[in-house]
């Protein structure tokens, strides 16, 4: 069983939702990079996405962007984000780590050597935003090939001619995109979001996470009450670049992955 499957299991078990946090590798340099990838786990994050930075992204909402670029300023590559993940594990065997970015990136390093390079370091699945389910063959296929989950997104104008091919291509879980716009660039409004989870709950047995939009512990567990996973991203990357030094980097990620938490664990 995957490190991902692992986790919904047992988060099931204990009848509530994952908190997925959202971290951009390379955000703030290496050192103060790894020590917040390190720090999130007994934080109470379930599963980290890790971003790969990159200079033209279009999905990403300003707190995002700047944080991909620090990174690419700082001098960071793709082999610097599978690094991080390779020395995560020194340390966790179990918190599932999906890499989120873009076609480009993977394909300027080469598919292959990213695909065997990423499951090396001990990366559980790929969210690749920009390439969808219906090109499928490109790096999903032999990603899962290789033992990586490919986690496609629904958006709330994902009607029912398409969800089929959506939910056919998608491992691990399937991420619903809260609002028709950029990360962090609107609230999700509940009603709406609760309503679509139930109809992508009706057509898939795969865990179904819900991001784009939710920054505080109430959302959180409004969300949580209903979804298998809650996604914050923008939340976090502002927390960290608020801070002037690593140790305060770590600290405002962990009081914020918390309070997170805590949300999520008293929503049902």
């Amino acid at each position: 069983m995957s490190r991902i499957n692992a986790c919904f299991e047992r988060l099931h078990a204990e009848n509530r939702a994952a908190l997925i946090t959202f971290i951009m590798a390379g955000d703030g340099g290496e050192a103060t990079s790894q020590a917040v990838l390190n720090a999130l786990p007994a934080a109470g994050a379930d599963i980290i996405e890790l971003g790969m930075p990159f200079s033209d992204p279009v999905a990403d909402g300003p707190s995002i962007q700047l944080a991909g670029q620090r990174a690419l300023d700082n001098g960071h590559r793709m082999a610097d984000t599978l690094a991080l993940v390779k020395t995560f594990r020194e340390q966790n065997d179990t918190t599932p780590i999906v890499l989120m970015g873009y076609g480009n990136t993977v394909y300027f390093h080469g598919i292959e050597a990213f695909i065997d390079q990423a499951k090396n370091a001990g990366v559980d699945g790929l969210i690749i935003v920009d390439i969808p389910a219906e090109h499928d063959a490109m790096l999903a296929a032999p990603a899962r090939a290789k033992g990586l989950d490919v986690i496609q997104l629904a958006t709330p104008t994902t009607d029912d001619v398409r969800l089929p091919a959506v939910l056919k291509n998608s491992s691990g879980f399937l991420y619903y995109v809260s609002i028709a716009g950029v990360t962090g660039s609107q609230a999700p409004d509940i009603a709406k979001v609760h309503q679509a989870v139930t109809r992508l709950k009706a057509s898939t047995q795969t865990p179904v996470a819900v991001g784009f939009g939710v920054r505080t512990a109430e959302q959180a567990a409004a969300i949580g009450a209903f979804s298998d996973g809650v996604v914050v991203g923008s939340a976090i990357v502002d927390a960290q670049a608020r801070a002037a030094t690593t140790e305060e980097a770590v600290a405002n990620v962990v009081e914020l992955t918390n309070s997170l938490a805590e949300g999520i664990r008293r929503a049902r």
